[in-house]
């Protein structure tokens, strides 16, 4: 497998080129990316919108995917130019929402439970030519959909409430457009919107910083539900 250019880097993982047809996606702190696998090929047959698996090579270790490699920007990038607006973006997130919640759990016997994405926010929504597709199912589980509408509503609400990013305005609008959506879809429960928090809380990834504003994130949630 001959790796290429780096594309991009997250929190957790960075995605090299390896041809105009695939990319590497390759965890740095050693999770396993192999129990993502699963579920977006269970995802791809029910028809929503993930990347396209590649085959693995031999020399592929537990870290890394092989991604069908989207060009076009995310919606984040198009929401920061301005091609996107707030009401756009917060439709196409919660239509995003509606349709995964579509989808039956592969494993659980719960009939209320469906696929969970977890962490469902702009930057992991690539606009392509062929439509938007959801990327990074690394925190994907199985549960109630109210999860997964509190933790994308809690991520933008943790921006929102950040008085030194400079996407802090942007934000509020995303959300309190995103909101009025989802509150029309069974809404963000309080028990839901607090397991969310809780979770934030104790991820990794989460910045100390970024922990301090969770009070608030939540509170704002709360006000937008009408609570």
């Amino acid at each position: 497998m001959r790796i290429g250019q780096l594309l991009g880097s997250g929190r957790n993982a960075d995605v090299y080129e390896l041809d105009e047809a695939w990319v590497l996606r390759r965890y740095r702190d050693g999770l396993d990316a192999t129990r993502e696998l699963p579920v977006m090929s269970y995802l791809a047959a029910s028809g929503y919108p993930v990347p396209r698996l590649g085959p693995r090579p031999p020399s592929a270790g537990p870290g890394d995917l092989v991604l069908q490699r989207l060009h076009g920007p995310t919606m984040l990038e198009s929401l920061l130019s301005g091609a996107v607006g707030a009401e756009e973006g917060a439709a196409l997130l919660a239509g995003l929402l509606a349709d995964l919640h579509t989808v039956p759990a592969r494993l659980s016997p719960d009939p209320e439970d469906r696929v969970l994405h977890l962490d469902l926010h702009p930057d992991n929504v690539m606009l392509t030519a062929d439509g938007p597709v959801v990327i990074d199912w690394s925190n994907t589980e199985e549960g109630p959909p109210a999860l997964d509408r509190a933790m994308s509503a809690l991520l933008l609400a943790q921006v929102a409430v950040d008085p030194g990013h400079p996407a802090a305005d942007g934000a509020r609008e995303l959300v309190t457009a995103l909101m009025a959506r989802l509150v029309a879809d069974d809404g963000v429960p309080a028990a839901r919107l607090a397991d969310a928090a809780a979770r934030r809380a104790h991820n990794p990834t989460t910045t100390p910083a970024e922990a301090a504003l969770l009070g608030d994130a939540v509170a704002l949630v709360t006000a937008l539900a009408g609570r």
